[in-house]
């Protein structure tokens, strides 16, 4: 690993002033960031430590009723926090299907958004890649890329995006707050992410010196809380990134639904809300053929990018079983392996 500084503010002021230095990276949790650092691929000369700042990890309910998540909030202990997983199921789900219970235990909200892709040609620094190397190519186009975007990518770029928290997010609408130098703002989690075009190494609108301070859930969110899932096909259940998953939400009266979101991930360059597939299902009965339909929609720009054309059908799939498993109801439990296909969809422990 390269010698780098390291910098602990005292304030958001403070953490801004020395972020905006060229070189400096941000530090929450560190679960992906030093592994990067330690394999090479990145080599910030600061290292500016959030975990410390005050009024960052908090989970707060605002009076107009939307949700406030600090950005150095657990993954665990939002996950597990009663009140939130009642009214937003799915991103409990999605956060309890990625990594590890260690790794939950540590990763931090904000650092779950900055995640960077697990595309093996951007980790290892013997390959190009221009997410790392601007203008150097990528070895993926032509490589080993059965897990690589189906949806979003460019002649650049074909590496997915990561987290499965963010794609629960996308779906319902979240906002990201960001402090920068010129004081706050916010954006919407659809926009937050960048597409590869020919800048692939430009992956989200931060501008130099804005960190993320927290993420916010509109109060219609909590609307869905009666039929909304995640679902996830990895290659094993136990601790992989999704070869495919769906986050689904559905309102439903008088047996129709009247409201539908519909994001997914594993397939697409970052998370990836699908309006043309939510359009196809509002008005219509619940039931598969209009989620085969929906699903139809979601992949009707998809074109595989090497090896991973499977990934067109199986999302295909994974689309439709999530808005089945939404349109039965959220469990009153979350069930034992969360947003597998091997799970019980009531929730219930099939062994007791």
């Amino acid at each position: 690993m390269n010698l780098f500084d390291y910098f602990r503010p005292a304030s958001l002021a403070e953490a801004v002033a020395a972020g905006s230095q060229p070189g400096s990276a941000y530090l929450g949790a560190g679960t992906n960031l030093l592994d990067l650092m330690k394999g090479g691929v990145l080599a910030p000369s600061r290292l500016v430590d959030l975990t410390h700042l005050p009024d960052l990890n908090r989970i707060e309910q605002l009076a107009d009723g939307s949700t406030r998540i600090g950005a150095l909030v657990k993954n665990a202990a939002l996950a597990h926090d009663p009140d939130f997983a009642r009214a937003y199921p799915a991103v409990a789900e999605a956060l309890l299907s990625g990594a590890s219970a260690q790794l939950r235990n540590a990763a931090t909200v904000g650092s779950n958004l900055m995640q960077r892709t697990r595309c093996a040609y951007f980790t290892d620094p013997a390959s190009a890649c221009n997410k790392r190397q601007p203008g150097s190519g990528c070895d993926a186009i032509g490589g080993e890329n059965r897990a690589h975007a189906v949806l979003g990518w460019s002649d650049h770029c074909i590496a997915v995006h990561p987290s499965d928290f963010c794609v629960a997010l996308t779906a319902l609408g979240a906002l990201v707050e960001i402090e920068g130098p010129t004081g706050r703002r916010e954006v919407a989690m659809t926009d937050f992410y960048l597409l590869p075009g020919d800048t692939p190494e430009k992956e989200t609108v931060l501008e130099a010196g804005e960190m993320i301070v927290a993420v916010r859930l509109p109060p219609e969110a909590a609307a869905f809380a009666g039929h909304q899932r995640y679902l996830k096909v990895r290659e094993r259940t136990s601790y992989a990134f999704a070869l495919a998953s769906a986050a689904a939400a559905l309102k439903i009266e008088n047996g129709l639904i009247v409201e539908a979101r519909l994001a997914l991930g594993g397939v697409a360059t970052k998370p990836w809300r699908t309006q043309a597939a939510e359009a196809v299902l509002v008005g219509a009965t619940p039931g598969k053929e209009a989620f085969e339909n929906a699903a139809e929609a979601a992949f009707a720009e998809a074109k595989p990018s090497g090896e991973n054309a499977y990934k067109i059908a199986l999302g295909r799939r994974v689309v439709t079983r999530a808005l089945m498993m939404a349109a039965a109801g959220t469990p009153k439990r979350m069930p034992a392996l969360p947003a597998s296909p091997f799970a019980s969809e009531t929730g219930a422990n099939a062994h007791v």
